[in-house]
């Protein structure tokens, strides 16, 4: 579970400017490929994007700007080395509602977030495909699309759920040698009544929960 000194909490009017320094696609690449593998220079985040150095060079010093990265232990004095400086970055919906042109900094994270899953989920596969990952990983690993009805209270009671059960389950697990980083994205995202006038939905049917078949 993520603690407090964690997370990097943003208010919509207080942090305008690092919000929008976060609306280039790049920047939020690079911030999440620093929190998951951790601390790597612009040289080494080149290689994994395709980008040039002079590039990625660029984009981290602007997210140092705004303290979404910072100088990492340097391996020798020949490059800078990088980091995150939060784990997540959070902050009131109600909060980015209120203040114009933030509504639209939260779909783009949010469809970022998206890019991160489907990004995931093409490396778990190749893991287990390729014995990196044990098969003990296989049973346990999937993704679901349930549509429960619930209430708004009942809908912050979940959250409140399973950021606690997280919790528990990540304090239990800090010392096992066994247990490896997870992915695990959540969303709930309540939906209006469809108009019986739209067009046909022809995305992929709601309701399952599929294990991953890799």
């Amino acid at each position: 579970m993520v603690s407090e000194e964690q997370k990097r909490v943003l208010d919509p009017e207080q942090d305008a400017a690092a919000l929008k320094a976060l609306t280039h696609p790049l920047r939020i690449r690079l911030l999440g490929m620093l929190r998951q593998d951790g601390p790597a220079t612009a040289s080494e985040l080149a290689v994994s994007t395709g980008e040039s150095s002079a590039s990625t060079s660029y984009h981290l010093r602007v997210l140092a700007k705004y303290a979404f990265v910072a100088e990492a232990e340097h391996r020798d004095g020949r490059e800078r080395r990088w980091q995150a400086v939060h784990s997540v970055t959070s902050w009131s919906n109600k909060a980015m509602a209120a203040t114009p042109g933030s509504h639209a900094w939260v779909s783009l994270s949010r469809r970022a977030q998206i890019e991160h899953l489907e990004a995931s989920l093409a490396r778990h596969e190749a893991d287990i495909a390729d014995g990196r990952l044990g098969q003990e990983w296989v049973e346990p690993s999937g993704l679901n699309d349930l549509m429960p009805r619930l209430t708004p209270e009942s809908l912050t009671e979940l959250w409140d759920v399973l950021d606690r059960k997280l919790e528990e389950l990540t304090t239990r697990d800090a010392e096992d040698p066994r247990a490896a980083q997870v992915v695990f994205l959540t969303a709930g995202l309540p939906l209006a009544p469809r108009d019986p006038a739209a067009a046909a939905d022809t995305s992929a049917p709601a309701g399952t929960d599929t294990e991953d078949a890799s």
